[in-house]
């Protein structure tokens, strides 16, 4: 014999306020039938809310009534009500319309499948909406016994209610090119309307400058705004790795705090990544969010930090005694990006070549054409510091920070706050976060980001996604950039640690960019220890 049983369960006002307000939960007599059921699913959640929302408005005690269904052998169920009357009035949806005119949105929530009333509020009909989400539960549960099989399915409908708030905040920012040489000269005006308008008689600007830079061009800054009859204020800070820190941005916040900057006033960061990061960190905390412009003045911070909207500090954790590599940050957009690529020549060829290993990664992963252009004359740029004439007149030197910064915008511009997490750009930076953290290691980002993509290359060859001449052509473009290739520190335990790091960050998978030709990539979550041992085997190999 088998039997089938049906328990239906409604519930509303799921909110713990709700419960602990209401001081009674009534039994309601044995459930209705399957069919009965059934008929009340197959109606619309508004008109099935609105029901329910007469059903508790009739009821001046707030109790439901008992009612009688008969030929129905299921147990007793409890059902709970909300007096609100504001659940009331948005229940009773009739139409698609409100008596307003507003239009009543319908969604399927695409995390619970509960279905979803958007009704538009009066005041802010294009940002805030009373919702109701109506939700259908089943589960069946089987008992064999020697007599019989018993299915009892257990339906519960719960409805809940809110507000939603939407607003789609508006993200627009230049990033200029400046003619080569010009930012600092007095006739040109872009750096002074970068700093906005300002009422008659407001004759101050403020500018976090990082330390290296103020020694080189401290004074044809001062020089800059004293030409346009301005006073600068400037709060100087150390640019290294080291220095992106806490205090350095509470350094800056004291100095906005002294400097009185006003709320839509914005300031000048002038220096390398870490300067423009820190500063970005500080934009985003002073008055919960001031204007800044970036300027970026070494070739990495020209194709990388200066490009997109993320802004942080390294943090040292208290409870695990770990120093975490940008751990702590923000998302928050400058109100613009002054470039001039003459400050690539006040570097060492070390730092330009870090540059280029940015430049590297991102040919690897998105432009043969790039590739080919460090390939042909990375040699010559990093010796001249991108002032080799010849190159200059052709227009390479321009054509390859060009194209590291429009494929950094491809890249970051249809996902700045990296709702989608398999980014090729995160190429070079799963193995690198690690390696710029050992204690006393000698190695700037760049190039451990080339450390790590060489390690990427290597696994790419053992899976088979390139072969040997692809290696070796790779290989010999980053010696020519004058890259490191390997690291001491590059071992097993830390590249593993580093997949874990990587997990943890990107949300539960390892995501790691590997490219299947030059220009191409995708991104594979399945690298294992033994995967891992076998590229660091195979590293070794490479005359470093």
């Amino acid at each position: 014999m088998t039997i089938k049983t049906t328990h239906s369960v409604s519930s509303f006002g799921v909110s713990a306020d709700d419960s602990k307000r209401d001081e009674y939960a009534v039994k309601v007599s044995p459930t209705v039938p399957k069919s009965v059921a059934d008929m009340w699913e197959s109606l619309a959640p508004e008109l099935r809310q609105a029901l329910i929302a007469s059903e508790l408005k009739g009821d001046s005690n707030g109790l439901l009534k008992q009612r009688d269904v008969s030929g129905s052998s299921t147990p007793t169920v409890m059902s709970r009500s909300s007096s609100n009357s504001f659940f009331e009035q948005n229940s009773s949806l009739g139409s698609s319309k409100e008596g307003n005119g507003f239009d009543v949105k319908h969604e399927k929530c695409p995390v619970s499948g509960a279905d979803v009333t958007l009704t538009p509020v009066e005041r802010a009909p294009k940002n805030v909406f009373a919702f109701t989400k109506t939700h259908l539960t089943e589960k069946s549960e089987v008992i064999k016994t020697p007599a019989a099989t018993v299915t009892t399915t257990t339906k519960v409908v719960s409805t809940s209610r809110g507000w939603r708030n939407i607003f789609s905040l508006p993200i627009s920012y230049d990033v200029n090119m400046v003619a080569h040489g010009t930012l600092l000269d007095p006739m040109n005006s872009q750096m002074l309307d970068a700093t906005g308008v300002h009422p008659e008689g407001h004759n101050t600007r403020f500018a976090v400058v990082d330390a290296e830079v103020e020694k080189l061009y401290g004074s044809k800054i001062q020089e800059y705004f004293k030409a346009q009859g301005l006073e600068l204020t400037t709060c100087v800070i150390d640019g290294g790795e080291a220095d992106k820190r806490q205090k350095a941005v509470d350094t800056i916040l004291d100095d906005l705090c002294a400097y009185k900057l006003r709320r839509r006033e914005p300031f000048l960061a002038i220096g390398g990544g870490c300067v423009l990061d820190i500063a970005g960190m500080a934009a985003c905390l002073y008055r919960r969010g001031v204007p800044f412009v970036r300027v970026p003045t070494t070739l990495l911070a020209i194709v990388d930090a200066s490009v997109g909207v993320k802004n942080g500090i390294d943090y040292s954790c208290c409870v695990t005694d770990e120093m975490y590599k940008n751990r702590v940050g923000s998302f928050y957009a400058p109100s613009a990006c002054l470039l001039d690529p003459a400050f690539i020549a006040s570097q060492d060829q070390r730092n330009v070549s870090n540059g280029c290993g940015e430049i590297l990664k991102l040919a690897l992963v998105r432009s043969s054409d790039l590739f080919e252009l460090l390939e042909a004359h990375g040699k010559v740029l990093v010796e001249t510091r991108f002032e080799d004439e010849t190159l200059k007149q052709s227009g390479v030197s321009s054509r390859i920070i060009d194209l590291s910064i429009q494929i950094m915008l491809e890249e970051l511009g249809p996902n700045l706050w990296e709702a989608k997490l398999d980014r090729c750009v995160d190429y070079g930076h799963t193995f690198s976060k690690l390696l710029e953290m050992v204690d006393g290691a000698d190695i700037m980002h760049g190039e451990a980001v080339n450390v790590d993509g060489f390690f990427c290359v290597v696994m790419s060859y053992l899976r088979g996604y390139i072969d040997m001449d692809t290696v070796n052509r790779i290989f010999n473009c980053m010696k020519a950039l004058n890259l490191p290739t390997n690291s001491a520190h590059l071992q097993e335990e830390l590249a593993w640690q580093s997949c874990k790091d990587a997990i943890e960050h990107r949300h539960g998978e390892q995501r790691i960019p590997l490219i299947t030709e030059i220009g191409e990539s995708i991104c594979v979550s399945d690298i294992t220890e033994e995967e891992l041992a076998r590229a660091v085997e195979m590293m070794a190999q490479f005359d470093h």
